[in-house]
């Protein structure tokens, strides 16, 4: 993240991906044990993510175990209005299969988040995200500190 900042990017929120945060986790077709470290920092209306693995098997520990090094391991999409089991099939018909998703709980509303295995294909993995309309970010930090606006 220090990287990031020095380039202006940040402050970042910091959440916790947990059993209790994410109740519902997949991985490679069987119920996920992942764990991670997940950090959002908002440049206008680009998200910036940053995903440490903590526990378990993720897309984003075989990253890092197949390349020994921190890189871009996958792209995010929302696709406002179109519902996750309409992307999932057409997803699912262009070859490509889940690989990875959960549903993260806010302080209100849920992010249903799927990544899909396209990495074969475009060098990267495709992640497509969505978050109910009543969405609240659920209890955080920040990285290095809160903007002077806002607080955990």
């Amino acid at each position: 993240m220090d990287g990031l900042l020095r380039l202006g990017i940040g402050p970042f929120q910091v959440f916790d991906f947990t059993p209790v945060t994410v109740p519902t986790r997949c991985f490679r077709g069987q119920q996920g044990d992942f764990e991670l470290k997940v950090c959002f920092a908002k440049q206008g209306d680009l998200v910036f993510e940053i995903m440490q693995p903590v526990a378990g098997s993720s897309l984003m520990s075989e990253w890092l175990d197949e390349r020994n090094k921190e890189g871009v391991q996958h792209l995010a999409f929302d696709c406002k209005n179109i519902p996750m089991s309409e992307r999932k099939k057409e997803m699912k018909a262009r070859g490509f299969e889940p690989a990875m998703e959960g549903v993260w709980k806010g302080r209100k509303g849920t992010c249903t988040f799927c990544f899909f295995d396209t990495e074969e294909s475009v060098g990267t993995v495709v992640e497509s995200i969505d978050f109910s309309e009543d969405w609240e970010d659920p209890e955080h930090e920040w990285y290095p500190a809160a903007p002077k606006d806002q607080s955990a």
